[in-house]
């Protein structure tokens, strides 16, 4: 029989991609409002990998990722995604065909053994997580290679090199964490 146990913390995230570079820092300050401190940023590199945000976004996009110190329950998933779209919403111009998005905004979480995403959007591979969100595991870590690797699934910007070297930094950081507090 299994036993019920609350989840272990984990490290949350926040994907960003825009053509827009001081839009990095403004949203990066508004979710340290919420979720605290920053502890790991990447270098702004460009997403070139589809083409899916060129007709809301444009051309020349750039993909930051943001990792926070303060560790979440894995179960807040669905309300920060929730948030980001406002978030989203918030920073979007009216445009000549609607509205125009110039933040794209996708949080996560990582635990020692995986990346997880949340999103809006089913697929078979997703799970409902609750309050119209959907998560899927898009990184497992492998042991014997120290390393995440990608799956079936993996976004492309997933994949690279540069993203696995940055998800392996985010979970040293929080195994310390971790670590920290079973040290109290």
């Amino acid at each position: 029989m299994g036993t019920l146990r609350p989840p272990i913390p984990a490290k949350l995230f926040v994907g960003m991609i825009t053509n827009e570079e001081a839009l990095f820092a403004a949203c990066t300050q508004q979710l340290a409002v919420r979720y605290g401190p920053a502890d790991l940023q990447s270098a702004a590199l460009p997403w070139d990998h589809s083409d899916y945000y060129r007709t809301e976004m444009g051309t020349g996009l750039l993909r930051v990722f943001v990792f926070f110190e303060r560790l979440i329950d894995p179960g807040a998933l669905a309300d920060i995604k929730r948030s980001t779209v406002l978030m989203e919403q918030g920073l979007s111009r009216p445009g000549t065909s609607g509205t125009h998005r110039r933040m794209n905004l996708d949080p996560g979480y990582l635990t020692e053994a995986k990346v997880v995403l949340a999103t809006t959007k089913d697929f078979p591979h997703r799970i409902y997580v609750g309050n119209s969100v959907y998560a899927e595991s898009t990184l497992h870590y492998a042991k014997h290679l120290r390393s995440f690797q990608a799956v079936g699934h993996t976004y492309p910007d997933f994949r690279s090199d540069t993203s696995l070297e940055l998800f392996n930094r985010a979970r040293d950081l929080l195994r310390k964490a971790l670590a920290q507090q079973e040290g109290r």
